[in-house]
């Protein structure tokens, strides 16, 4: 879809399976729900809302959204950090392209903020054009801003308008093995993770991790076990001390006897 980025997550796939080939489909927003239910493709990233009656769908991140607006506009003045508000715009022209990907009803309006174009612009790159020509304005997500980016042209971050939410979808009744391992790369899983592999990596891996851990654990055990009768010893004084501090001078038995010491009977005394 227009606007994402999925470099990274390719070329982690690549690392992990290098031998299944993952091949990029670009589409338009709009056409993203279509081709998912179809199954064009196995997975796509898009922008929420989509059907999910029919599509599983997990949240990845929330875009800014910004105006987009001619370099000599009095929008353009406004410092890169401040932030535009719709009422600045209330009197200018905005356009509204068919393929916008901001659900204004989710704010309670039609459209976006300002006065309306006398024809929607078919897409949002024509919407660009229109805005170069100085026809109007444009609210998008800050990505379609970047992708459509132009010399005569600029943006700014304006608030009190819906932002773009970005989503990994796939066919509810179509994840397969290799989905999930897809799914487990956007969402940042690890390599030995055993969520999103096959089953037979999973088993294979599961059997290698339990003896490692067994013989971890019994190492670790052993070593505490040891270690804390070491400190105890360390912390208590000798049992003869002891004995003479407890009982007023009187030796107890109990320790071990010293090495080259005499053993058995003891000696009468007469």
């Amino acid at each position: 879809m227009p606007g994402v980025t999925p470099a990274k997550w390719v070329r982690i796939w690549r690392e992990r399976l290098p031998g299944v080939v993952l091949e990029l489909v670009q589409v338009t927003a709009g056409e993203a729900d279509g081709l998912l239910r179809e199954r064009g493709a196995d997975a796509g990233l898009v922008r929420l809302p989509v059907d999910r009656s029919v599509l599983s769908a997990i949240p990845l991140y929330e875009e800014t959204t910004v105006v987009v607006c001619p370099k000599d506009h009095l929008v353009a003045a406004t410092d890169e950090a401040d932030e535009v508000r719709v009422e600045d715009i209330a009197d200018e022209i905005v356009l509204h392209p068919l393929d916008d990907t901001l659900d204004w009803a989710a704010e309670g309006r039609e459209g976006p903020p300002g006065l309306p174009a006398f024809e929607r612009p078919a897409t949002t790159g024509d919407a660009i054009e229109l805005v170069a020509a100085g026809i109007g304005l444009l609210v998008v997500p800050q990505s379609l801003a970047r992708l459509h980016h132009r010399k005569d042209l600029t943006y700014r971050t304006i608030t009190g308008t819906p932002q773009s939410r970005v989503a990994l979808a796939w066919p509810e009744d179509a994840t397969t093995d290799l989905v999930e391992d897809f799914i487990g790369i956007v969402r940042g899983r690890t390599v030995n993770s055993s969520r999103g592999r096959r089953p037979e990596e999973r088993a294979k891996d599961g059997a290698k991790g339990g003896a490692q851990g067994s013989a971890k654990g019994a190492k670790a055990g052993s070593a505490k076990a040891g270690g804390t009768g070491q400190r105890k010893s360390r912390q208590q004084p000798q049992p003869g001390r002891q004995g003479q501090k407890a009982g007023g001078g009187r030796r107890t038995g109990g320790g071990a006897p010293k090495s080259g010491g005499r053993s058995g009977k003891p000696r009468r005394h007469s």
